[in-house]
């Protein structure tokens, strides 16, 4: 067997001349145990910070006795004017926080001025939500899917896929209807819903169960789908259903499947192929807060414990009337 050949350091990059920086390196590897890659993005941070505190010529070694807070804050700010990430610059705090704390450890400076610095909070993402046409459209496509596949077959349909364009929509409508999570709507059973008085009990995250309206469009689908699901029984050998939805076997439908069959949907209706059924929990709050639903109520649809995590959907509203206020004003 032909000797391993030893692999090589990667040739230190100027800075590294520096002898602060060098030991800090040293300690990555030796200390931490950190790999050449970790240890070339500090060196990379560090850089740009001696950059901007010394130019673009400044040679090594550097006075890091000199940088105070200020000299910290206004390299960090410079990342917020240029329109960086802010898991950008909480990065290279990280990176020189650890870097001055290595050097007040050898005494190579008296302070470290990153130090109780607060880590930039990064831009809370706005959930992606869909129009109502585009609801529409959505809540549609398995009936549209399911009479094309009819208007095409030389036989007559086998009775569960009508049983699953019914299932189907029966599950967008709910999902639309109601805000559930896909695992909340997985986990319905005929006990959990009352089509009569148009709720259902759902159980949520720390098993915490909470009642959701049902609406007429989405009652009367599920009627449809729990019709053709119990004359199925039989052909199923079953006496009762265990679950709300079944799949072609019988058993309960898992949120992969429901995933699964959403996919199907949203390439009938032309449609984002990335939408997730959370996508339509999203919708639901959504439009209810556009139509002046209190903030409160919506929270306990969705069985939010924090008010705050209800209020993203504020702020989507806002965006969504900026957008439309900034095509159609002639000034704007």
């Amino acid at each position: 067997m032909a000797p391993r050949k030893k692999t090589s350091r990667p040739a230190a990059p100027p800075i590294a001349r520096d002898p602060a920086i060098a030991s800090f390196a040293e300690y990555l590897r030796v200390e931490r145990n950190a790999s050449e890659h970790t240890v070339a993005a500090y060196l990379s941070d560090i850089e740009q910070f001696s950059k901007q505190l010394w130019g673009e010529d400044a040679q090594p070694p550097f006075p890091w006795k000199s940088p105070d807070r200020f000299a910290a804050r206004r390299f960090l700010a410079s990342f917020a004017k240029s329109g960086r990430a802010a898991t950008t610059a909480g990065r290279k705090m990280s990176s020189l926080r650890s870097f001055f704390r290595f050097m007040v450890r050898e005494n190579l400076v008296k302070d470290n001025p990153f130090a109780g610095l607060q880590q930039p909070k990064p831009r809370r993402r706005l959930p992606k939500v869909l129009s109502r046409d585009e609801v529409v459209r959505l809540l549609e496509a398995p009936a549209q899917l399911y009479h094309e596949a009819q208007s095409r077959a030389k036989s007559a349909p086998h009775p569960f896929a009508a049983y699953a364009a019914l299932r189907d929509t029966a599950i967008l409508e709910l999902f639309y209807s109601t805000g559930m999570r896909v695992a909340e709507l997985c986990g319905l059973t005929d006990a959990r819903l009352d089509l009569l008085t148009g709720t259902a009990l759902v159980r949520g995250k720390g098993r915490k169960e909470r009642l959701c309206p049902i609406g007429r469009p989405a009652a009367a689908a599920l009627q449809a789908a729990l019709d053709a699901r119990d004359g199925l029984l039989p052909w199923w050998g079953l006496s009762r259903a265990p679950a709300l939805f079944l799949n072609k076997h019988g058993g309960p439908l898992t949120p992969r499947s429901v995933e699964r069959a959403l996919k199907k949907y949203l390439a009938a209706a032309n449609l984002d192929p990335g939408i997730t059924p959370h996508v339509l929990r999203h919708s639901f709050a959504t439009h209810l807060l556009d139509a002046g639903a209190d903030l409160r109520s919506v929270q306990e649809l969705l069985g939010h414990a924090s008010l705050s995590t209800t209020q993203i959907y504020t702020h989507v509203s806002v965006e969504k009337l900026k957008e439309e206020y900034h095509r159609a004003h002639p000034r704007a």
